[in-house]
C-alpha cells in the first residue's frame, strides 16, 4: 500500500512539473501575442507552437507510461466546504480559486461534461453511427479536394506576391518634366512674356488682357498670310485698322476669312 501511495506521489510530482512548464510557455506565448504583436515575426510563432506542441507530447507520454498509476480509478473528495476565504488555496491555485464552497466545487471537480455538452456529444455521435462507409468515404474525399483547392490557391498568391515584390516597379513618368509642369501651370514658372512688333500698348483701365488679346491676334494673321507677301500689307492694316477703330476688341476671325477669300491674288 505505502508502494503505491509513493508511486502515485512520484506520479503526480511528474505531472505537475510538466504542467508547470507548459503553464509558462503558454503564459510567455500569451504575452507575446498581446504586447509584442508589432515586432512579433511569424518564425518565433512556429517555434511557440513547436515548443507547446512537444511540450504537450511529453506529457501524454508522462501519463501513458506503464509506472503511471491510472488517475481514473482516483477518486476525490471534498472534505470541507467553507464560504471562507482560504489563504492556502489562494496561494496553491495562484489567486484563481479564493474558496472552496459549494458553488465552486460541481466546477473543478466535474469528471463528466455538462449535461447539454454531454447531449449534443451523443447526438453527434448518433448522426455519425447513420452514414454509411460509402458515403463517409466520399464525404472525405471531397473535403481532401476542397483543402487541396485551397492550398493551392494560397500558395499560387503566395508566389505570385513574392515575385510581384521582387520585380522592381517600372517608372512611366518623368519626375523632372511633371515638376516643371506643375511650376508653369500653377505659378507661371519658364513662361516667355513675347509680343509682336506691331502690338498695341498696354491695356486700358477697365480692360484688362485687351492689349494682350490684339497682340495675339495679331501675331496669328502675320503667321497664316507668310506665304502670301503680296498681301501681307492689306491684311494687317486691316486688322491694325479694326484695332484702332475699337480698341481692346479682338476682330472677328469670320470676317478676316472671307475678306482673304475675296482678295485671292489669282482673281481677276
Amino acid at each position: 500500500m505505502q508502494r503505491e501511495e509513493k508511486q502515485l506521489e512520484a506520479s503526480l510530482d511528474a505531472l505537475l512539473s510538466q504542467v508547470a512548464d507548459l503553464k509558462n510557455s503558454l503564459g510567455s506565448f500569451i504575452y507575446k501575442l498581446e504586447n509584442e504583436y508589432d515586432r512579433l515575426t511569424w518564425p518565433s510563432v512556429l517555434d511557440s507552437f513547436a515548443l507547446l506542441s512537444g511540450q504537450l507530447n511529453t506529457l501524454n507520454k508522462v501519463l501513458k507510461h506503464e509506472k503511471t498509476p491510472l488517475f481514473r480509478n482516483q477518486v476525490i473528495i471534498p472534505l470541507v466546504l467553507s464560504p471562507d476565504r482560504d489563504e492556502d488555496l489562494m496561494r496553491q491555485t495562484e489567486g484563481r480559486v479564493p474558496v472552496f464552497s459549494h458553488e465552486v466545487v460541481p466546477d473543478h471537480l466535474r469528471t463528466k461534461p455538462d449535461p447539454e455538452v454531454e447531449e449534443q456529444e451523443k447526438q453527434l455521435t448518433t448522426d455519425a453511427a447513420r452514414i454509411g462507409a460509402d458515403a463517409a468515404q466520399k464525404q472525405i474525399q471531397s473535403l481532401n479536394k476542397m483543402c487541396s483547392n485551397l492550398l493551392e490557391k494560397i500558395s499560387k498568391e503566395e508566389r505570385e506576391s513574392e515575385s510581384g515584390g521582387l520585380r522592381p516597379n517600372k517608372q512611366t513618368f518623368n519626375p523632372a518634366d511633371t515638376n516643371a509642369l506643375v511650376a508653369a501651370v500653377a505659378f507661371g514658372k519658364g513662361l516667355s512674356n513675347w509680343r509682336p512688333a506691331g502690338s498695341s500698348g498696354p491695356s486700358q483701365p477697365g480692360q484688362p488682357g485687351a492689349g494682350t488679346v490684339l497682340a495675339g491676334a495679331s501675331g496669328l494673321q502675320q503667321v497664316q498670310m507668310a506665304g502670301a507677301p503680296n498681301q501681307q500689307q492689306p491684311m494687317l492694316s486691316g486688322v491694325q485698322m479694326a484695332q484702332a477703330g475699337q480698341p481692346g476688341k479682338m476682330p472677328s476671325g469670320i470676317k478676316t476669312n472671307i475678306k482673304s477669300a475675296s482678295m485671292h491674288p489669282y482673281q481677276r
